[in-house]
């Protein structure tokens, strides 16, 4: 038997080290976007193609990831797929093109497809079911601190070095961190890590067959979507063209988003926890937080005088709160599946994030770059416009759905 606290640090720190990476890498581009497009010279729509690549790569091992998981545990898996990603992270450092740093960004995305689907694996298996939220709120936080990394911190090391210097510190220090998850994480065998590879399709095929699935995914997708593509590289360029903020302002209030973003993950995650115990479900506390987030993004659009600041914090707080659906997606399935179910909603949520941030680049150049480089405010006002109504569909999809369950339920 382990005790709680060396489960913390024999778990929970390790997985939480890999998700920091992770999220570093995701949002990085936001901050490096001025030095990529001056060393490289690319427009926003290949900018965001740039950075979208990571979501198309991420999402596209998601299936198999999720059987992986649940066959040959969370530890083994994400130790060897960091590997993939300290590679990408350098010859993302020694690229000259585009194309080369399409391919460096490919190797990142796919190496740390596990890292958060791993950790919520190994979390069903080593945490009580009631902590799933907060843990998995905790390690969330992680996520955010290195979103935190990845502004202002960032921002300073350029100040004394290149993006290119700081991408190879970073492929050392995630293969320190892929040998440290594959010789600080214990094993744990269950049931899943013996059935037969069909039976495991087949629980591929449960999950996109289940009904409380469909009813939560499509608006738990476009959410998270929106939140990844405009966190990670369109709220700078925003604060910059449409805020009109210089660039160590636009650094500082990422920075803040971050923050939020922390705030948000451990507070809504516990909140989460607490209100279970008083007979709110999981379900409704995720779809309240998401409604909450469109009226936020909303609000940007209309861009009131003043309330910058406040408003991307706000994004930032909210936008988290479609992970609180992954939990409750996995309490409609066994454990065995939570490997299948979570892999599954998050293939929906990348494949839709690469879409959402290549779609926003190219409505933006949609109108004429300025001489110096400006881009269009109205371009971001549509693009971001235009996401925000894919997600009301969602929800009247969700309300909807619901509906007609409730009143099947009342004919029989």
């Amino acid at each position: 038997m382990h005790s709680p606290l060396l489960i913390i640090f024999r778990v929970f720190f390790p997985f939480a080290a890999g998700y920091f990476l992770s999220y570093l890498y995701r949002v990085v581009n936001a901050v490096i976007a001025p030095d990529l497009i001056a060393d490289v010279g690319i427009g926003p729509s290949a900018l965001g193609l740039l950075t979208a690549v990571y979501f198309i790569s991420f999402a596209s091992f998601q299936l198999p990831l999720g059987i992986l998981l649940d066959r040959y545990g969370p530890r083994k898996i994400e130790a060897l797929l960091l590997l993939f990603a300290g590679l990408g992270a350098l010859l993302f450092a020694r690229a000259e093109s585009v194309t080369a740093l399409i391919v460096g960004r490919a190797f990142i995305g796919f190496g740390v497809s596990a890292c958060l689907m791993a950790a919520f694996k190994a979390f069903t298996l080593w945490f009580p079911r009631d902590t799933w939220p907060m843990v998995n709120g905790f390690q969330m936080a992680a996520g955010g601190l290195g979103a935190l990394a990845a502004t202002a911190p960032v921002e300073s090391a350029l100040q004394f070095t290149d993006w290119r210097t700081v991408f190879t510190i970073l492929a050392c220090v995630t293969a320190i961190t892929s040998l440290l998850l594959f010789l600080v994480v214990p094993e744990k065998t269950t049931s899943s890590n013996k059935e037969s590879f069909h039976r495991q399709l087949q629980g591929i095929g449960e999950v996109f067959s289940n009904r409380n699935f469909w009813q939560l995914a499509p608006l738990t997708t476009l959410s998270q979507a929106t939140f990844m593509a405009v966190q990670g590289l369109w709220a700078g360029p925003w604060l910059t063209n449409v805020a009109l903020l210089d660039r160590s302002t636009v650094a500082n209030i990422l920075l803040w988003v971050a923050v939020a973003m922390i705030a948000g993950f451990i507070t809504l995650g516990s909140l989460t926890e607490r209100l279970v115990r008083r007979g709110i479900s999981v379900q409704t506390t995720a779809v309240t937080g998401m409604v909450l987030f469109m009226v936020v993004q909303l609000l940007l659009i209309s861009n009131p005088e003043g309330w910058t600041r406040f408003l991307w914090m706000a994004f930032g707080f909210f936008g988290t709160s479609g992970i609180i659906a992954y939990s409750a997606l996995t309490r409609s399935f066994d454990v065995e599946l939570s490997g299948r179910v979570t892999t599954a909603i998050n293939l929906l949520v990348f494949i839709a994030a690469f879409t959402a941030q290549w779609l926003i680049g190219a409505v933006i150049s949609l109108w004429p770059v300025g001489a110096g480089g400006e881009l269009s405010p109205e371009g971001f006002t549509y693009g971001f416009g235009i996401i925000w109504f894919l997600q009301l569909l969602c929800l009247g999809s969700f309300f909807l759905i619901k509906k007609r369950r409730l009143s099947q339920k009342r004919k029989t």
